[in-house]
């Protein structure tokens, strides 16, 4: 069975992408920068592209920092502690780090009972954040190839193992993830980036790739349908970002150099 729990592009590469909302917009400015902070300025002026007017970005400001996705610092605005982590899996999404893989596979055994609806879900998302799938009810797996630990809190939930599954790798691997689905809306979304041109249709549709990119399983290549579109997709994305941070990083030297009284900030 594939897990239900890796999402799956829309049929037919129809991918129907909506415009960003200016939360978004802030958001993907802020988790493509490092360090993820910008004054109020180059935020500013950094957002018009997209088509996010001044009143407007004050607005989601005041509602992002009352929700604690961000936090205001001396000149400007950094993301909150929690999305610190979106980050970093976001850049792991882009440059995953891989090691040589021998044939071992990862499992996990969830060993805790007892638990609410909530907390299994909540594990459920860190599982499959992991890159895990999930074989059958409390048993998740997936080849031994990411250079990464597990995390240490899970040993009080899990116990994990090294395995070598008597089913053949390709097969538990196209059983385990939908790799057809998932290479089907990567190649939509790498048509689909390479046509738009305006601003906030751009940013939509890398927003939409690093999305799909926190999908990929990550399989070692013997194991993967040839050819796969994985690496093209994540060559595009870093094109983009850098492409990104370079506009961002013009607007925060600007407002650096501007110097005075920063524009007026949401109370």
């Amino acid at each position: 069975m594939r897990s239900p729990h890796v999402p799956q592009g829309p049929p037919g590469g129809d991918l129907a992408l909506r415009p960003l909302s200016a939360r978004s917009v802030v958001l993907s400015l802020l988790l493509g920068a490092h360090p993820p902070e910008l004054p109020v300025r180059a935020l500013t002026r950094a957002v018009e592209p997209f088509g996010v007017g001044g009143s407007t970005l004050r607005a989601a400001l005041s509602r992002m920092t009352a929700a604690g996705d961000l936090r205001r610092t001396e000149t400007g605005y950094r993301i909150g502690d929690r999305l610190l982590e979106r980050q970093r899996r976001q850049d792991d999404a882009v440059r995953p780090r891989t090691r040589a893989w021998r044939g071992d596979w990862e499992m996990v055994v969830i060993t805790a009972s007892g638990r609410g609806p909530a907390e299994r879900a909540d594990l459920r998302a860190r599982l499959t954040a992991l890159r895990l799938a999930e074989l059958r009810e409390g048993v998740w797996l997936r080849p031994a190839n990411l250079d990464r630990p597990l995390p240490a809190g899970l040993t009080e939930v899990a116990q994990s193992y090294t395995a070598r599954p008597a089913e053949p790798a390709p097969a538990l691997a196209a059983r385990l993830w939908p790799l057809d689905s998932w290479s089907t809306t990567a190649r939509a979304l790498l048509d689909h980036a390479d046509t738009v041109e305006r601003p906030a249709d751009r940013l939509a549709a890398f927003a939409a790739v690093v999305r799909h990119l926190l999908a990929d399983p990550v399989l070692p290549p013997d194991l993967l349908p040839d050819p796969w579109p994985g690496p093209a997709l994540r060559s595009a994305y870093a094109a983009y970002q850098e492409e990104l941070a370079a506009s961002v990083g013009e607007h925060r030297a600007s407002a650096r150099q501007a110097g005075g009284p920063p524009v007026s900030r949401p109370s």
